[in-house]
């Protein structure tokens, strides 16, 4: 985007507003702000996701495509409509966060130990059945903390007990598994890529269950359960299918479904943020701009941990462009040089976010 005279060139690239507002509403809400403060502005909008609910949105908008829905299970079993995007006869992209989101269980229902990813799987069965031969996942935004085994079971793994009985669906039950059973490989020619929204590893301090399950709605000792549960599963995982997984970055995502999509489609797992900034043309835009503006509803200790706004902001420190983030809430430390608009932990709706970016440039 070249200069015109006195104009402000301003790239626009948020994520969505998980279980509020849609990454393509956000961006025209946060780029209507910067023209109520500078009408002259040149403003080009990029909407992003790192692997979480928006990553649809964010190629769709880079590389056009067309999109189809099917049904499939969501996350306590009940039947939901999920997207996939086809950005070539051959390429198709989904979201897990359409089968097994937290946006689709409400507050008083959500089950961390129970939910499973069955649905995921049947979504990328279905991009096999219409022809694909590379897949790409969206992981982030789940509901889910049962490392991927509901994937598996729609391919085929069985997951046993002491007793060789199929445990039951769900992260809360992993504790008990003896044994899994091998299913089947994706077919020749076909290749997966598993794009996750966080570094995290499967267990530990920053993993799938004690960073992210309470979330989910998982108090401390749920958290235990499902830590216990996905320890077991990377124990047997490496003795029984000789995969090791749980110390990949990304296994933890989307509760352990990047250790399963590696493990069960054999998918190579794939830092959501680089993977989508080069996906739309990121570098190029920002070699163009004297301002960045980009937002996510929360910005907390997680952000860090390969999230896509962090690293926008750290890619516009380092090209010395100033930036505004927009937050619904701000619990953690935000980079030096950033200006910080924040909600102060407000629900925000479109004409919120105008505000709070007019004000920031005000």
């Amino acid at each position: 985007m070249a200069r015109k005279g006195s104009h402000l060139r301003v790239l626009v690239c948020p994520t969505a507003f998980k279980e509020s507002l849609p990454v393509a509403q956000v961006a025209e809400a946060l780029a209507a702000g910067v023209r109520s403060v500078r009408p002259d502005s040149l403003i080009r909008r990029i909407p992003l996701s790192d692997g979480g609910p928006g990553l649809l949105s964010a190629l769709a908008g880079a590389d056009g495509g067309s999109v189809c829905l099917h049904e499939v299970s969501g996350p306590l079993g009940e039947p939901v409509s999920a997207r996939i995007l086809w950005t070539s006869p051959g390429e198709a992209v989904i979201e897990s966060a359409d089968a097994c989101g937290l946006h689709r269980v409400p507050t008083d229902r959500r089950d961390a130990l129970r939910g499973d990813t069955k649905g995921v799987g049947e979504l990328v069965l279905r991009c096999l059945d219409l022809g694909a031969t590379h897949v790409a996942m969206g992981l982030g935004g789940s509901a889910t903390v049962d490392g991927g085994t509901g994937l598996g079971r729609v391919f085929g793994y069985r997951f046993l007990g002491r007793e060789a009985e199929d445990l039951l669906p769900g992260g809360g039950s992993l504790g008990a598994l003896a044994r899994i059973e091998p299913g089947s490989a994706l077919p020749e020619g076909v290749s997966c890529t598993a794009v996750a929204d966080v570094r995290a590893v499967l267990t530990g301090p920053d993993g799938a269950a004690r960073r992210f399950a309470p979330q989910k709605g998982a108090d401390a000792e749920q958290v235990e359960i499902l830590e216990s549960g996905l320890l077991r599963l990377g124990e047997r995982l490496s003795r029984d299918l000789g995969i090791d997984v749980a110390d990949r970055p990304g296994a933890g995502a989307a509760g352990g479904l990047g250790a399963g999509c590696a493990a069960f489609l054999g998918a190579e797992l794939v830092h959501g943020s680089d993977w989508v900034l080069k996906r739309v043309g990121f570098a190029e835009a920002l070699a163009e701009t004297d301002l960045l503006v980009t937002g996510e509803g929360a910005w907390d200790s997680t952000s860090g941990l390969g999230k896509i706004t962090w690293e926008v902001l750290a890619r516009a420190r380092d090209a010395g462009v100033p930036a505004v983030l927009v937050c619904g809430r701000a619990s953690g430390p935000v980079p030096p040089g950033v200006t910080l608009a924040s909600g102060d932990g407000a629900w925000l709706e479109a004409e919120d976010l105008v505000r709070l970016v007019a004000g920031a440039l005000d």
